[in-house]
């Protein structure tokens, strides 16, 4: 017979406990897979900020989000691995007090518990893996019915493998510690429950004579169990910090990155230009939710120009609308140093002269329609004497140093970099500047695209059809582009890109709650001849599920407090910056950890449910 067989034989006799400590390390390890494969996948790795879709700046705190998250995830794996563990020692030391009394040796001990934890340790990364594949290619699904482009790399093994062998051998580690300190224990101390529950029984420091005795059975239960409580209360604090992140951060995050491309882009917005321009212009705007290519084309033919005449009828119609002329071109723009004054109050160069295309829009700051998220400020109405350049977010991040510091090169002509902007163009790799500057140092005298603005929802078809009429009316070769309809794709592809982030607090959650539920079953059992005995007495039943609700809140509690207080610094100073937090945000937030809690707390009843369904003697057997 295999020397494997009894630790697994053991381990199926106790379902309920193999079972909550399975469940729990799988969705721990499938969620952080999920989370590694879902970041290559839709092309924004982790480690790296992409430039195939969104911004650098966009990425970047999308990756910082999944980074952070997949640490966290880890750290709950190695915990919740090591409370399991733990309990499932504490609750069969009396068993390692029975076998080191019929004289088997530590080693033989060890052996047994340590097989018990590889089979577990196993199983649940083999099955924590296969659930993080499904739930990629789940994701993967949702997002091609949902028309997004994503990638269909083939599975990364070294990932699968990293992840594997990485939960592999933290729950050995973390789990070889009780086992350990279950074999030192001497047979005498290891048959006695004053030891192997740790109820010592210290004084109550809760001596008020007015404390009901549901309170007072309560308090004294956590505070006997010390061991058990701290480290319950570090896995649930781990949780909510996690549950915060990922709902508050989630939910913040959405907000901010959706409001700065609405404000950039801008809602009603109608572009005219030349049709190829137009197709040019949804594209450079598409490359934010999908990987396309931009073709060579050269802005400022003169057929591209916008004709005097179609600015003149669109200025004489009736309708409450609002013109903004732009030059668009696409060109080579270089880094040009700056200085500036260190720490040490001594003048210091920075920056490069590194070269890229980019993106070049002239505009008129005084009627531009677009509210940029700013580091700096944007252009000015007046004319300096110094010209002035905002550039794109990746541009800033890819080729400058200190950007505000800096200047840019475009056309020979030296630009100040007065401000960093978010802009979903060409991937953030765009420049504004004034048009006016533009126009003289290229010699090109008319804009190539028109920006309406339509003031009145209710106008909206109407107006769009006069428009397009009166277009092709002055030249057939131009067309009316509907931003309203890229900026809705761009948003619906951030949204699903933050959905898919605050899914996995479920899978936190339902990792937790066996790990609490595990708990309850430890201070049941050792609480059950004391419950016995007040039954007896003549307790009824809600009596004793009023005394585990109140230990099951105290620890809830305290650790919700924790948790959520250290999420929420976390999130407004680190993971997303300048967050936008409005009260609807504060109530959405509130309910859904609300419910985590609420939810968490009714679950954890059941097993007192269940005991308090048993005779009197089977309590006391």
């Amino acid at each position: 017979m295999s020397e494997t067989f009894f630790p697994i034989n053991d381990l199926m006799r106790r379902k309920l406990q193999t079972s909550l400590t399975t469940v729990s390390l799988t969705l721990c390890v499938g969620s952080t897979l999920f989370l590694l494969l879902f970041s290559d996948r839709t092309g924004l790795g982790i480690l790296s900020a992409a430039e195939e879709k969104l911004t650098i700046g966009f990425s970047t705190i999308f990756s910082r989000f999944l980074l952070f998250i997949s640490i966290l995830f880890l750290a709950l794996g190695a915990i919740f691995a090591s409370f399991l563990i733990f309990a499932m020692v504490t609750q069969r030391t009396r068993d390692v007090g029975l076998m080191k009394a019929a004289g088997c040796p530590n080693n033989l001990i060890f052996g047994y518990f340590f097989t018990e934890l590889l089979v577990v340790a196993f199983i649940s990364c083999f099955l924590g893996v296969i659930l993080g594949l499904l739930a990629d290619l789940a994701l993967a699904r949702i997002l091609s019915n949902a028309s997004f482009q994503i990638q269909q790399n083939p599975v990364d093994f070294w990932k699968i493998l990293l992840i594997f062998t990485s939960f592999f051998i933290l729950m050995l580690v973390f789990g070889v510690k009780p086992v350990l300190n279950s074999t030192k224990v001497e047979p005498v101390k290891a048959l006695s429950p004053t030891y192997y529950w740790g109820i010592a029984a210290p004084p109550s420091p809760f001596k008020a004579s007015k404390q009901s005795l549901t309170v007072k059975i309560a308090l004294r239960g956590i505070f006997r169990r010390a061991s058990a409580t701290i480290r319950i209360v570090l896995c649930l604090t781990l949780l909510f910090l996690l549950l915060t992140v990922t709902i508050a951060g989630g939910v913040i995050a959405k907000q901010t990155t959706e409001n700065w491309i609405e404000k950039a882009v801008g809602r009603n917005i109608l572009l005219i230009a030349h049709h190829e321009i137009c197709s040019q212009y949804e594209i450079l705007l598409s490359k934010f939710h999908e990987n396309m290519e931009v073709s060579a084309l050269n802005y400022t033919t003169e057929e591209y120009l916008i004709p005097e005449a179609l600015e003149a009828h669109l200025n004489s119609m009736p309708h409450n609308i609002r013109l903004e002329r732009r030059l668009v071109m696409w060109v080579y723009i270089k880094e040009l140093p700056g200085t500036m004054v260190d720490e040490h109050g001594a003048y210091i160069t920075v920056g490069d002269s590194r070269e890229g295309e980019s993106l070049v829009v002239g505009v008129e700051p005084e009627n531009t329609f677009g509210e940029w998220f700013l580091d700096g400020e944007f252009l000015k109405e007046e004319e300096g004497e110094n010209m002035c350049a905002v550039i794109g977010d990746s541009i800033a991040n890819s080729m400058f140093t200190v950007p505000l510091e800096q200047y840019l090169q475009v056309y020979g002509g030296q630009f100040d970099v007065v401000g960093v902007c978010v802009d979903p163009i060409n991937n953030g790799k765009v420049v504004y500047v004034n048009i006016r500057d533009l126009q003289r140092i290229t010699g090109v005298s008319k804009p190539n695209i028109l920006l309406v603005k339509v003031a009145s929802l209710s106008d909206y078809e109407k107006v769009l059809n006069e428009i397009r009429g009166a277009v092709k009316a002055v030249n057939q070769d131009f067309e009316v582009l509907e931003l309203n309809t890229i900026l809705e794709k761009s948003l619906a592809f951030l949204g699903l890109l933050w959905s898919a982030i605050m899914f996995l607090p479920f899978c936190a959650l339902a990792s937790a709650v066996p790990c609490f539920i595990g708990y309850v079953v430890l201070a049941l059992t050792e609480q059950r001849q004391e419950f016995g005995v007040l039954r007896a007495l003549g307790a009824k039943p809600r009596t004793i599920l009023k005394v585990v609700a109140v230990q099951n809140l105290v620890v809830l509690l305290s650790s919700y407090a924790c948790g959520v207080a250290f999420g929420i610094i976390i999130t407004l100073l680190i993971l997303v910056p300048n967050p936008l937090v409005t009260s609807f945000t504060v109530l959405q937030i509130a309910g859904l950890l609300s419910t985590a809690l609420a939810a968490t707390f009714l679950i954890s009843l059941y097993p007192a449910i269940k005991l308090n369904r048993k005779s009197i003697l089977e309590m006391l057997a």
